[in-house]
């Protein structure tokens, strides 16, 4: 069990190694990470809010196209939680409310375009309670921006305070932009111990800042956590998945039925500290731009939802080969078309070879060196190579095979099979026994991505929350 501490104290660093896991070398990283980070210029573009990108999230709006809009004005407001919205990262105009069945809200679109200036607001979070910080924090955009386990969705109404908080500072998905690296400067250290300070009045127990172990920005968090209350440094090594909550929460303090636990990336807790010190806070990001098929990969400053059209334009390679366009990484990625949007969570376009165009002796079968696998079953597959994978499944679907291949690359105390068949079984009382509270779909990934079954391990585990959910709740 987990015992809740006041945040009355301050914690050394805790060194944590992830040892199960997979790091996924392919090509067409950013060469000199940090040099790329200097000096870019803003890409400028249509923008989208997709209410799919944030689970538990049930859109409603009262914006018609054509109206104007200020970035940081609510667009969209979550049906459970009317004070949660979702705003708008740009100045501009409504250009579409795009539904599907049932007139389920797909996305809004929002083009630039010149508005009034907003009104200031500053001082909205000095002495503000718990209670009080959460209401600002979700009418500005910013709540529906956390994680909440159990069930891997936006924080629940009603909730203000919860066990734990988890900021994850560096992501170590295949080709991920590193945050941290594109943020420096003491404006950021006072930003970061800004947004700490509003987070731990969140919380009875601490605000974990996960940093990667040896990075510069290591020492950035050593010095905020020092000077603050209730913020312990988690010093992360080890393979993908090492970035992720799920991984964090299972090495630190596992959890444990009726117990809430909030996760946000860096640059939310950025934006924190910013509306704290100005009243508003900027919409910007570093994108990396990256994969095989792209030109030359590179950093884009972009807004939140920027259109993948403006983010690419004229930096992909003029073949006649299909590519497959991802908003995000190989691993948990979204597949988008070039008109599509970047998508939340993801600071990454990820652009490799579709694959169905390519006529190969023997198919996946092939024992071609430049395969990949996790397994002895190629080649190459005993060598440190960087690869370059298409987007082809390689093999078909079938019956759930139990290896226990699953557990090589999930570092949390479960058993993921049994797990994946008790919410295949809708069985609740096999899925809370085994986990279910603990894990999000992000978590099974690699395990997709290794699985000799072909199963669809993310979509199952989403399922499986969402029905536990309803069920429970």
């Amino acid at each position: 069990m987990h015992n809740n501490i006041h945040n009355t104290l301050n914690f050394p660093a805790m060194d944590i190694k992830i040892k199960k896991g997979l790091d996924l070398k392919l090509v067409g990283g950013i060469e000199n990470p940090k040099n790329a980070c200097a000096g870019l210029k803003a890409v400028e573009g249509v923008c989208a809010l997709c209410p799919e990108d944030f689970p538990g999230f049930k859109p409603k709006t009262s914006i018609k196209e054509g109206t104007l809009v200020n970035a940081g004005d609510a667009v969209l407001y979550n049906k459970d939680y009317e004070t949660m919205a979702l705003a708008s990262p740009i100045d501009g105009k409504v250009r579409a409310v795009v539904r599907g069945d049932r007139r389920r809200i797909l996305r809004v679109e929002i083009e630039p375009a010149k508005v009034d200036p907003a009104t200031e607001q500053t001082g909205i979070l000095d002495n503000a309670d718990a209670q009080a910080t959460v209401d600002v924090l979700a009418s500005k955009g910013l709540l529906a921006r956390f994680r909440e386990r159990p069930y891997d969705v936006v924080p629940t109404a009603g909730v203000c305070k919860v066990r734990d908080i988890y900021v994850i500072c560096f992501d170590s998905a295949p080709l991920a932009v590193d945050p941290a690296e594109c943020v420096e400067g003491t404006e950021v250290e006072k930003r970061l111990a800004g947004g700490l300070e509003i987070l731990s009045r969140l919380t009875d127990g601490k605000v974990y800042l996960a940093v990667r172990a040896g990075s510069s920005f290591a020492a950035i968090a050593e010095r905020i956590a020092a000077g603050g209350k209730g913020i312990e440094v988690l010093s992360v090594a080890g393979l993908y998945p090492s970035s992720l909550p799920g991984s964090l929460i299972s090495a630190t303090a596992p959890l444990n039925k009726g117990e809430r636990v909030w996760s946000l990336d860096l640059t939310t807790a950025l934006r924190i500290g910013e509306l704290k010190a100005c009243g508003h806070y900027s919409f910007e990001n570093t994108v990396a731009v990256v994969g095989y098929e792209v030109e030359k990969p590179f950093y884009a400053k972009a807004c939140d939802g920027m259109s993948i059209k403006a983010l690419v334009n004229g930096h992909l390679k003029k073949s006649p080969e299909h590519k497959r366009i991802i908003s995000g990484n190989v691993f948990t990625g979204v597949s988008e078309s070039e008109d599509g949007y970047l998508r939340f969570p993801y600071r990454q376009l990820t652009i490799i070879p579709e694959g169905d165009d390519k006529d190969e002796f023997m198919g996946w079968a092939s024992l071609a060196p430049s395969k990949v696998s996790v397994n002895r079953s190629f080649p190459l597959s005993f060598m440190r190579k960087i690869f370059n994978p298409d987007a082809r499944l390689n093999g078909g679907r079938r019956a759930m095979i139990m290896s226990g291949e699953y557990e090589r690359y999930i570092p949390m105390d479960i058993l993921p099979e049994y797990l994946i068949k008790a919410i295949l079984a809708k069985d609740v009382e096999g899925m809370e026994k085994l986990g279910i509270y603990e894990v999000a779909p992000e978590d099974f990934a690699l395990a997709e991505f290794a699985d000799t079954s072909k199963l669809p391990l993310q979509q199952i585990v989403r399922d499986g929350l969402d029905y536990l959910r309803k069920e429970l709740e």
